[in-house]
């Protein structure tokens, strides 16, 4: 950080919070609260007069509640600046009959009691998201007794009472009688890999900083003994595996098995655990001074208003989703927005500056451009058709849309540099008024009767969006997963392209079933415009049924790239359902929607007539 700081070309903001980005690609606008620290930075030497005198002592949030600091504090040793800040929510107040000791103490007068937040207001061309990520609480996990027995600490604690700069100065002690423990278990995937309680995922960095803990622990406690409790090991990395083997030949004593209780024997604070030792078959106990529970990760905190103030896509975990998992792992959807680092998935530190590395090199290419070239498939406003209602601007997931001004007949406009394709306006405007390029209205309805102009009633017709049901089809697809051949897939940037005329002009031309398939709610690629698929289908539903026409010839299925399984099992499904179609029913809809296209027809041209 101190790097940064002196780095001529960055300005650090620290104790800052981004209030809001507005604007696009090559124009952000970001809006910055840096919060007061009722301390002036410039003047402050780091002397530690103030904290000497500082009458409050409050747990240390860097030492994870090990030691107390002062209200009046450095942050952590290498804090940028290296200056002091006031904790004013624990500050005993400026009055001098309650403290004041601190600016008493104060030789160059740098404390400030009345400093105010202060808003900062710059532009940006791109923008990096290096949110990071925060360890997994395992306090509902009560068969642990975590905050219930003192010596069951958490990975990250542990690393705090192992580190030099530590509370005990890196001296292994256990919290109860601040003793050397000397028999020390480790359980791997707390909160991870788990779809019950924790999350499903893994943490990545966990079973190598257990690996890495047992090395240290045989290299400066040779009589410690540590047992590790685990899944299984997941040593990926260069090196990784050298390290898990110089751990068992260390002495370190791995058990293929969690424990599902731990107890205390309230005599000596030791710690009694029983587990399934998967090896033996038999479930065990084991005894020891202290047990380590190695916590997975989960997004860092404010990484959510991050998400909602960049209109980012998140993946089902949590994390933020890139645009592409191998041809743009650093990519967002939004453009001109990347990721570094545990934003976008749990990882170690070299995979974080590597990603790091990947992001600025990302972004450097773009700014040294000068401008952005997009692809040809934005939308377009057609004026003559457009009543300045807004709707397009409204279901836009990028703001990509200027709304109209009918006060001042100003219509809406699309800041194409923003706009990603995904065709949600076009489909959601009622009058025709947007038009997407290479997605046209024109082109979707010419597949659809050229798929449909042979035996109709014997085919399904399928929207798929292109990012996840259609890679799923093609996943499928290579993995050699037999289904129906009845399927006919139109592909579509995203569901929410999918209008409410191409549905009914598949069952005008007997198709006997439609599909709408895209991606999950939790990981659409057009952030929310999924939801606005749903709305449709949904309407879409109702209106069949007005007309007579069974619903259920209208399916929705959400289907993932990774899905590959569940799109082939839904085709075998829809194709049973499809042999329920009788040709008299297909026939039957057909007469339906031409009758009502027609009074619709008779209506519009009556209209002008009536006016």
């Amino acid at each position: 950080m101190t790097d940064v700081r002196q780095h001529p070309n960055i300005v650090l903001l620290t104790s800052s919070e981004i209030e809001e980005v507005s604007g696009y690609v090559g124009n952000f606008h970001v809006r910055v609260v840096k919060k007061a620290r009722y301390v002036i930075e410039g003047d402050c030497t780091a002397c530690g007069d103030c904290s000497k005198v500082c009458p409050v002592m409050v747990p240390d949030e860097h030492q994870e509640g090990f030691s107390f600091r002062k209200a009046i504090h450095i942050p952590f040793p290498q804090a940028v600046p290296s200056a002091y800040v006031l904790d004013m929510a624990n500050c005993l107040g400026n009055n001098p009959i309650a403290c004041g000791k601190c600016f008493e103490a104060c030789q160059k007068k740098c404390i400030n009691y009345d400093m105010k937040d202060e808003v900062v207001e710059f532009d940006a061309g791109v923008v990096i998201v290096a949110t990071g990520m925060e360890t997994y609480d395992p306090t509902e996990l009560e068969e642990y007794g975590y905050r219930k027995f003192p010596n069951v600490v958490t990975t990250i604690e542990f690393e705090r009472l192992l580190s030099e700069g530590g509370p005990t100065e890196g001296h292994l002690v256990r919290p109860t009688d601040m003793k050397q423990p000397r028999r020390i278990g480790f359980i791997q995937c707390v909160g991870s890999r788990s779809r019950k309680r924790g999350n499903p995922y893994c943490g990545n960095i966990c079973c190598m900083n257990t690996v890495k803990d047992t090395l240290l622990l045989s290299e400066h406690y040779p009589d410690a003994e540590c047992t590790v409790f685990y899944i299984d090991i997941r040593a990926f990395g260069k090196g990784f595996e050298e390290m898990f083997v110089r751990s068992k030949e260390a002495g370190v004593r791995y058990v293929r098995g969690i424990p599902g209780e731990i107890r205390e024997d309230q005599a000596t604070g030791n710690l009694i655990l029983s587990a399934e030792n998967s090896s033996t078959g038999r479930v065990e106990d084991f005894e020891f001074d202290m047990v380590v529970l190695s916590t997975g990760v989960v997004p860092a905190r404010g990484s959510e208003e991050i998400r909602r103030k960049l209109t980012l896509s998140k993946s089902p975990d949590g994390f933020l989703l890139e645009s592409h998992p191998k041809l743009k792992p650093v990519d967002s959807p939004t453009k001109g927005v990347f990721f570094a680092g545990c934003a976008e998935s749990p990882k170690d530190v070299k995979d974080s500056v590597t990603q790091a590395g990947a992001a600025a090199s990302r972004a450097g290419i773009l700014l040294a451009k000068g401008e952005v070239k997009i692809e040809a498939i934005t939308s377009a406003i057609v004026r003559e058709n457009c009543v300045m209602c807004g709707a397009c601007a409204k279901v836009c997931p990028y703001n990509a849309i200027i709304p109209p001004d009918k006060a001042k007949g100003v219509y809406p406009s699309v800041i194409e540099a923003a706009c990603a394709g995904c065709g949600t306006c076009s489909a959601e405007c009622r009058f025709d008024a947007i038009e997407m390029r290479h997605f046209t209205d024109e082109q979707i309805m010419s597949q659809i009767d050229a798929l449909l102009a042979e035996k109709p009633e014997e085919k399904i017709l399928v929207f798929a969006c292109n990012w996840c049901s259609f890679a799923g089809g093609d996943g499928a697809g290579t993995a050699r997963l037999q289904y129906p051949p009845s399927q006919r897939i139109i592909r579509t940037m995203c569901s929410g392209r999918v209008d409410e005329k191409f549905v009914m002009r598949g069952f005008e031309k007997g198709a006997a079933m439609v599909l709408v398939s895209g991606c999950h709610f939790s990981d659409c690629h057009y952030i929310s415009a999924v939801r606005w698929t749903q709305k449709r289908v949904e309407k879409l539903w109702d209106r069949l049924e007005k007309l007579g026409i069974r619903p259920e010839r209208l399916q929705l299925e959400w289907i993932s790239a990774a899905e590959g399984v569940k799109f082939a099992r839904v085709m075998k499904e829809l194709d049973e359902m499809r042999k329920t179609v009788a040709p008299a029913e297909v026939a039957e809809t057909r007469r339906i929607i031409e009758e009502a296209d027609r009074k619709k027809a008779d209506r519009k041209a009556a209209k002008p007539q009536a006016l």
